[in-house]
């Protein structure tokens, strides 16, 4: 039976498994430290039976709540190639944005690849829709030109009228995000 619980530091020797995937975004240590200091409840893993873990998704709290922006925000998600198609991601979001509504929140957002179609439509099928593309978030490597993201957002029960999910009629860059 998968287990769902807090990340811990321990982890952090067990995830390889998990971020080896090409499309999976790595960190250095300090960062995901960080996450786990200052927003643990929002830092879930997925561990099978034996200890290995399946997947983990790292979020935060973040944003103004005087301007209707507070809002959970999905940092990473990924699972192992293994472990997929089992919806553990969707069990992963969904805790996620239940942590993210008891606290207020207006909304969770997300930020994805264009490219990958995959996540993208994933998150289509969870209730996100794009908020917005933000040009040139991704950093390229190897010569290749940076990738575009769709800011993904999902409305929670405090934003009764959906205000935070309307789209925006124009790309920005990534300087122009809050």
């Amino acid at each position: 039976m998968t287990t769902l619980r807090p990340f811990t530091c321990d982890d952090l020797f067990k995830f390889n498994n998990i971020n080896l995937d090409p499309l999976t975004e790595t960190y250095g240590i300090p960062f995901y430290l960080q996450y786990l200091a200052h927003w643990p409840e929002y830092f879930i893993v997925a561990e099978a039976p034996g200890g290995e873990l399946m997947g983990y998704i790292m979020g935060k709290a973040e944003g103004s709540v005087a301007r209707e922006e507070w809002h959970g925000h999905v940092t990473a998600l990924s699972v192992a190639p293994e472990f997929r198609r089992l919806g553990l991601a969707a069990k992963l979001m969904e805790m996620l944005e239940e942590i993210s509504d008891r606290k207020g929140g207006f909304f969770v957002d997300l930020f994805v690849r264009v490219s990958n179609q995959v996540a993208v439509n994933m998150y289509k099928r969870l209730g996100y829709s794009v908020y917005r593309t933000v040009i040139e978030y991704y950093s390229a490597s190897n010569g290749e030109p940076d990738e575009d993201a769709y800011d993904m957002r999902k409305a929670l029960s405090r934003d009764t009228e959906k205000k935070s999910i309307i789209p925006l009629p124009h790309p920005v860059r990534p300087e122009d995000i809050e």
